[in-house]
């Protein structure tokens, strides 16, 4: 309708730490690392818009992956703006290749752990 503006439903902070897995504590420690900004209702509570639960499943992988709160915050602009300066892809990059060693070492561990599954399982 022309003229008349429609504002998004605002969640407040219990509903998004459930919809995105994680505690309210971590919902309040990601606002103080400056990774959320929450809107404030009359009297004060949290009020987040629903994209947030995205937003925190994304962060609660980065943090999974290694990243700092610093590093996270770095990469939200990325996240938000869709686009990146030459600097912010090396970041990316860099980022993705730190992660892409630890998958790999991982998955040699694991193919480890299989290894001696499999000897173990001959051996009761």
């Amino acid at each position: 309708m022309r003229g008349v503006t429609v504002t998004e439903p605002l969640i407040r902070i219990g509903e998004v730490a459930r919809d995105a897995g994680v505690s309210v504590r971590a919902v309040r420690y990601y606002e103080e690392q400056g990774l959320l900004f929450p809107r404030r209702s009359a009297s004060g509570q949290r009020l987040y818009r629903p994209d947030t639960i995205t937003l925190v499943r994304f962060i609660q992988q980065m943090y999974a992956a290694g990243l700092t709160s610093s590093r996270i915050a770095e990469l939200l602009p990325c996240w938000d703006a869709g686009h990146t300066d030459p600097g912010q892809r090396a970041m990316l990059r860099a980022e993705r290749e730190r992660i892409q060693a630890k998958v790999d070492d991982l998955r040699a561990a694991l193919d480890r752990l299989d290894e001696v599954i499999a000897i173990t399982d001959t051996h009761p």
